[in-house]
């Protein structure tokens, strides 16, 4: 299915706000950056508030610049702020001990996400929980792989909502753009609920197109 310049436009935006909570970080993105940014989503992006911060960010990838892996310092999303803080997050040995109890415990289900983000060490943190928890525990490798975990299936759930709301709203363009916009995260964790979650990704593709 072609999208619309604006529709990938929109997309890409998204993936570069969200870079901080999508797993493989700038190396998993910036390669989509480079594929998907044509003349005419460039233009959707210049039209577009805030925009000209990743219109730069993908200038630099296109002529070797910057890494394919990184970004430059005074381009990042929200200025920075989402990695500025990271050095300064520390978890007592307290925390960590029943951060691991809980990880070692995880399964990627409502109940276990919901232990996890009833967690003091996890509430403190408000809506950066998932970025806040992830910093802290960069000194921990074999934690970091069941943080990860933990932030796909917050993700997940996170999609599997949104899916539904929409889908159970009457049809209209914005929501279909929206969709759009998404559909590969949807493709990624949609499936994580089996069959259900398969049959959600069948009627979401019949949304976009039946407009």
């Amino acid at each position: 299915m072609n999208q619309k310049p604006s529709t990938v436009a929109l997309r890409l935006m998204n993936l570069y706000r969200q870079q901080h909570v999508i797993l493989g970080g700038w190396a998993a993105v910036n390669p989509i950056f480079i594929a998907d940014a044509t003349d005419a989503v460039i233009t959707e992006l210049q039209n577009m508030p805030a925009a000209n911060f990743l219109i730069a960010h993908i200038a630099n990838l296109r002529s070797g610049k910057t890494p394919m892996d990184s970004i430059a310092p005074e381009l990042m999303p929200y200025g920075g702020m989402m990695t500025e803080t990271a050095p300064s997050i520390s978890l007592t040995e307290s925390e960590i001990s029943e951060l691991r109890t809980a990880l070692d415990g995880f399964k990627t289900d409502a109940d276990s996400l919901a232990k996890i983000q009833s967690m003091n060490v996890v509430k403190r943190f408000g809506q950066e929980w998932q970025v806040a928890i992830r910093a802290a525990l960069a000194g921990h490798s074999d934690l970091s792989e069941k943080w990860a975990t933990v932030t796909r299936t917050a993700r997940a759930f996170e999609l599997w909502k949104i899916a539904n709301d929409l889908l159970a709203a009457p049809i209209s363009e914005r929501a279909r753009a929206q969709i759009q916009a998404e559909l590969p995260e949807y493709e990624t964790y949609l499936p994580m609920f089996g069959d259900a979650g398969r049959e959600v990704l069948v009627k979401l593709r019949t949304y976009i197109s039946s407009i």
